[in-house]
């Protein structure tokens, strides 16, 4: 369920209105009434009302950084992407947009398809190009995918960060409050792609994850669970059960028995 303004203003109003007292340590450091408790039961608030969308619904967009440094994992994506459509098809459909960006502002969207060999062919025909990281206009299609209709997950493979962070947090708060986690795959451990990156992913209500060439396995199932929950949501992780499947159930906030 995406979250209207017209929520989000009676959200804003209550907190105006509440008159619960505000404790020492919540004030600003000027004395004034709600930096902290109030910005803490604004998130709460919005919280709970994106809780109520189902998670699941079978469209899950799949974004990589195509720039030149990115050459060996999107043929290691390429191996590993049949992976999540078998993984997925035990749970529910599953139809994946592929998103890359590379090059001088070049930025481009896949239709969506329901079969493995449909979504390698795509992949296949693109080559990795420089250029600087286009993660705003990844978010930005993101949130315009799902407004016409639910998608359930995002997949974000990158490992590096050049746009401002705080522009990158605005739009993933946005997804976050529509209820469409990006769950963040990043290679390497550059500081500044995992400062913003982690933001990306804690603001849409996703997961973090930090991989290398050496960790393929590893990569290939916590895909594959991404993939069991855009088809067919918690419950579906919930009764696959496997270590990944678990670990993502934690890193999203809730109990694997819940």
């Amino acid at each position: 369920m995406v979250l209207r303004l017209a929520q989000l203003h009676h959200i804003f109003k209550s907190m105006k209105n509440d008159k619960t007292p505000v404790r020492k340590g919540d004030q600003a450091p000027d004395g004034s009434r709600g930096s902290k408790s109030a910005v803490e039961a604004f998130l709460g608030k919005v919280q709970a009302i994106s809780k109520r969308r189902q998670p699941g619904g079978g469209r899950l967009i799949l974004a990589l950084d195509a720039t030149m440094s990115r050459q060996p994992t999107w043929d290691l994506a390429c191996q590993l992407q049949g992976e999540m459509f078998d993984a997925a098809g035990k749970a529910g459909s599953l139809a994946v947009q592929l998103v890359y960006f590379r090059g001088f502002g070049e930025s481009q969207a896949s239709r969506f398809v329901v079969d493995t060999q449909s979504l390698k062919k795509l992949m296949t025909r693109i080559d990795c190009r420089g250029g600087h990281t286009q993660i705003g206009k990844v978010l930005s299609h993101c949130l315009k995918e799902n407004k016409q209709r639910n998608v359930a997950a995002v997949v974000y493979i990158g490992d590096a960060v050049e746009e401002p962070i705080d522009d990158l947090s605005d739009k993933a708060a946005h997804l976050g409050i529509a209820g469409v986690p990006v769950f963040v795959f990043q290679e390497g451990n550059d500081p500044t792609a995992k400062t913003g990156l982690t933001e990306i992913a804690r603001l849409s209500g996703g997961a973090w994850f930090q991989f290398d060439q050496s960790s393929a396995r590893i990569l290939a199932r916590l895909l594959s669970s991404v993939a069991v929950y855009a088809a067919g949501g918690f419950k579906a992780l919930q009764n696959r059960a496997t270590a990944e499947d678990r670990l993502l159930i934690e890193k999203m906030g809730r109990k694997p028995n819940t």
